[in-house]
């Protein structure tokens, strides 16, 4: 019997999902603060990135690259922080965070600074119509 990939419940109640790529599931997390995007590989008890076979982890990494190189352009970013820490959510998960020298974390790392700021809802809508365009040659529908 094959168990059905489940989100993790913390990445639902804070991410918006925006589409899925061939491997991962696009999150985007709900804090106003920061551009920031969460690949999830649709893998069922993956806590790491050595546990994915070979052809996995290097369609991870290109999902990954691609993904980083689409938001790093449209935000205009000054750095772009990319992380899987893992310690709060077991569920693999891959951050991608636009930085700006002028956020209110810089330069330190953003995690655990500062209570999110949620989206207004226009907001989201306005985020996810810019992403889905810049990535509309590679993602698709929930």
């Amino acid at each position: 019997m094959t168990t059905l990939f489940q989100l993790h419940p913390r990445l639902k109640e804070d991410c918006i999902a925006i589409g899925r790529f061939d491997l991962c599931q696009l999150l985007m997390m709900n804090d106003s603060q920061y551009p920031w995007f969460i690949l999830v590989p649709e893998k069922t008890g993956i806590k790491e990135i050595y546990q994915l076979g070979k052809t996995e982890r290097r369609v991870l990494t290109d999902e990954s690259s691609f993904l980083a190189e689409k938001m790093a352009a449209l935000y205009n970013a000054d750095k772009l922080n990319i992380a899987a820490i893992g310690n709060l959510v077991p569920q693999l998960h891959i951050h991608h965070v636009v930085r700006y020298q002028s956020d209110k974390a810089w330069p330190a790392p953003i995690w655990g600074k500062f209570a999110a700021v949620p989206y207004t809802r226009q907001q989201i809508t306005d985020n996810i119509d810019r992403v889905k365009e810049r990535l509309q040659s590679r993602i698709r529908p929930i």
